[in-house]
């Protein structure tokens, strides 16, 4: 019996009381969401500047350098994950449970944010990579994805959601 799969439903829970998370604390601290937030951001910022970078190389249009961009900011923002916890001795297809389950909504919501800030910035969808005003559409997005998505990850990791169930296998 693979036991590997009931350490992650382990991780997720603790038997503290309502509202409450390991050692009696309230939720989750600020500093584990920024944390948690950072990891997901530092995989999504590599996989976004990626994907524009190769579409606008290949000069492709907006929308699939778009495509491009959002799909390679979840490919690395789970590969992150997926390696540390690897590391830690899950096999593939567990890693890649917990994966899923720790990222998908922070990755989501960044890419919503930042890619919903871009494409209202006047002018940033058809600036260049060497254009200023690319580069403060896009660090400009992800600086407020961060603000948005911290608190989201800092309300799931108190329910034992999200990065929770990473922190098992740290």
């Amino acid at each position: 019996m693979d036991h590997t799969a009931h350490q992650t439903h382990g991780a997720a829970h603790n038997h503290a009381g309502p509202g409450e998370h390991h050692g009696g604390q309230a939720g989750a601290s600020w500093g584990t969401a920024a944390k948690a937030t950072v990891h997901c951001l530092t995989g999504c910022a590599i996989g976004e500047i990626l994907g524009m970078v190769i579409g606008t190389a290949l000069m492709w249009g907006n929308v699939s350098t778009m495509i491009l961009a959002v799909t390679l900011a979840f490919v690395f923002g789970y590969s992150f994950t997926l390696l540390a916890v690897r590391r830690a001795g899950l096999d593939f297809r567990t890693a890649l449970k917990v994966a899923l389950a720790a990222d998908t909504v922070s990755i989501a919501i960044m890419e919503l944010v930042d890619n919903g800030i871009i494409a209202l910035t006047p002018g940033a969808m058809d600036a260049h990579l060497g254009d200023g005003l690319f580069w403060a559409a896009l660090l400009g997005g992800f600086a407020v994805a961060f603000l948005i998505t911290t608190p989201v990850n800092k309300w799931m990791i108190g329910r034992g959601k999200g990065h929770a169930v990473v922190h098992a296998y740290h």
